[in-house]
């Protein structure tokens, strides 16, 4: 079975199972507000970035604000996420750079996007998925494991997944697939014990196939 073939079963499978319209997991009203909250994902759960961002963007209303604000206060608002003196620094330098060169408007373009400070290839694509609806594959970490894990990649580094992924997923399902991933990955494929006896996968993901082999030697 190619790669291709096996996606193929595997998107069929994950439309039964989970539904296909986008859910954005992080809480935003404007544009620039899914990049900083994406920002502020990177080593921390959506749900505790939630937390943090329902008093933050309640506090800097505009990217003016948080140009202004010192240095050690955003890094205080947004410490409970971690990291906090870095992306700090990337959500100030960010806001400038986007009043600075973008006149304030968050930029389609990939490119263009993972100029800004503290934004890689998964930021990008997280916006714009959701900001702009362009078909973009989004490698977080369920999509990062769960791939490895059903053999549809042999690499564990993000950026050659997503144009791993690219080549085999139809374009159509791309945004579909990260939500349907992390979908599993919170239900049922999880970290580090995954519900193998409930997967609808097991006959034709890597892992399973590869763990049951070991336990017959």
């Amino acid at each position: 079975m190619t790669k291709k073939q096996k996606a193929k079963i595997i998107i069929e499978r994950l439309n039964q199972h989970y539904p296909t319209e986008i859910i954005c997991y992080l809480n935003y009203t404007q544009d620039y507000e899914l990049l900083f909250a994406t920002i502020l994902s990177a080593q921390c759960t959506d749900d505790r970035v939630n937390i943090v961002t329902k008093d933050l963007f309640k506090k800097y209303t505009t990217l003016q604000d948080y140009t202004q604000v010192p240095i050690n206060e955003l890094e205080q608002d947004i410490r409970s996420t971690g990291f906090y003196k870095n992306k700090a620094k990337s959500l100030q330098m960010a806001a400038t750079m986007l009043l600075d060169v973008y006149n304030g408007i968050l930029p389609s373009d990939i490119e263009e996007l993972t100029k800004l400070p503290g934004v890689g290839r998964k930021t990008a694509n997280v916006v714009r998925c959701h900001v702009f609806g362009l078909p973009s594959v989004v490698v977080d970490t369920h999509v990062k494991r769960i791939t490895y894990k059903l053999g549809l990649t042999i690499s564990t580094d993000p950026v050659k997944i997503e144009f791993e992924l690219m080549k085999i997923l139809p374009k159509k399902s791309w945004i579909a697939y990260n939500h349907q991933i992390i979908a599993h990955g919170r239900k049922i494929c999880k970290a580090p014990t995954p519900r193998c006896d409930t997967c609808f996968f097991t006959d034709i993901c890597a892992y399973y196939i590869n763990s049951t082999k070991s336990k017959l030697k």
